[in-house]
């Protein structure tokens, strides 16, 4: 923070209550088999239990930002992420934000288990002016894949076969990826809202499709694009931004989606390719909102990696 009457320029941050998200993916299918969230795939691969989808995490920080930037920030908010360490059901998660000083349009934001573990890393800003938010920092500083096996069929700058139609109405079931409803998700949503069901009570005169859901919206019809990625493999989320140009984003209200890989990685255990969805109206000329997602193939998970890509 800059210095004000108080002569300090300590970073004071708001602190959201400690939530328990619920885990809402152990019947997910993807690329035909159970992903990570299911219990038993997640142990086989190592981890303890299924995790609790990232974006869930996305949900806290709302009331946090709408203390700071009002309304303002549902409609030329973002909010950049990287993952750090996965949570289970049953543990507690807290939010938090530091105080931008005034007239700032970019912030630090964080999520922490109870026992302070870090959850994720994050950047809040409000547009137009964003600065640089951190998965912009995150991608700048990529070196360049090595040979890749699982995406060696994907290039930087391709794009998906066609505009994807799409909308999430307040019961829509939202598919294999994805297997519930915006209703049953406000039933377990950690900071819950009259803005995500009630018109009257929002400001916008329309529920809202909150933070975390615009990342279902943005999957939804992800298959669609038809990128060449080979499988069956496991995925994960490691980095998500959701940034609002013209947003809101509004339930029932239908949407053009198109994506682009924005670049590819590689890690040790990893291949990663970086997914930019962009969200226009149902003309396809105004753009409103756009996601840029980290998709992490786990290498184990992929029959014969190892001695298909020379590293028996």
């Amino acid at each position: 923070m800059g210095g004000g009457t108080q002569g300090f320029e300590t970073p004071i941050a708001l602190r959201g209550p400690l939530r328990q998200p619920r885990q809402m993916l152990a019947d997910q299918e993807y690329g035909g088999h159970a992903s990570i969230h299911d219990d038993a795939m997640a142990e086989k691969l190592g981890f303890r239990a299924g995790p609790i989808e990232g974006p869930t995490h996305f949900s806290l920080f709302p009331p946090l930002l709408a203390q700071i930037w009002g309304k303002a920030w549902f409609e030329r908010g973002c909010l950049s992420a990287h993952y750090q360490n996965m949570v289970v059901e049953g543990e507690e998660t807290r939010a938090f934000v530091e105080i931008p000083a005034p007239g700032a349009t970019s912030t630090r934001a964080w999520v922490e288990k109870a026992d302070g573990t870090p959850v994720l890393e994050a950047s809040a800003s409000l547009g137009p002016a964003h600065g640089t938010t951190l998965l912009e920092t995150r991608l700048a500083a990529l070196r360049p894949p090595g040979p890749l096996l699982i995406l060696e069929d994907l290039r930087l700058g391709m794009t998906g076969k066609a505009d994807e139609p799409v909308q999430m109405a307040a019961d829509q079931h939202m598919g294999l990826l994805y297997p519930f409803s915006l209703n049953q998700k406000l039933a377990a949503i950690t900071e819950p809202s009259a803005w995500y069901s009630d018109a009257d009570a929002s400001p916008w005169g329309r529920p809202i499709i909150p933070l975390e859901m615009v990342s279902v919206l943005a999957e939804y019809s992800s298959a669609k694009a038809g990128f060449p990625v080979k499988g069956p493999a496991v995925g994960l989320f490691a980095d998500q931004e959701i940034r609002m140009l013209d947003g809101p984003l509004f339930v029932g209200e239908e949407y053009i989606l198109r994506r682009e890989i924005a670049a590819l990685s590689d890690s040790r255990r990893t291949e990663s390719y970086w997914v930019r969805t962009r969200i226009f109206d149902a003309t396809g000329k105004r753009q409103l909102a756009e996601m840029l997602l980290n998709h992490a193939s786990l290498k184990e998970s992929f029959a014969g990696y190892a001695a298909a890509s020379g590293k028996a």
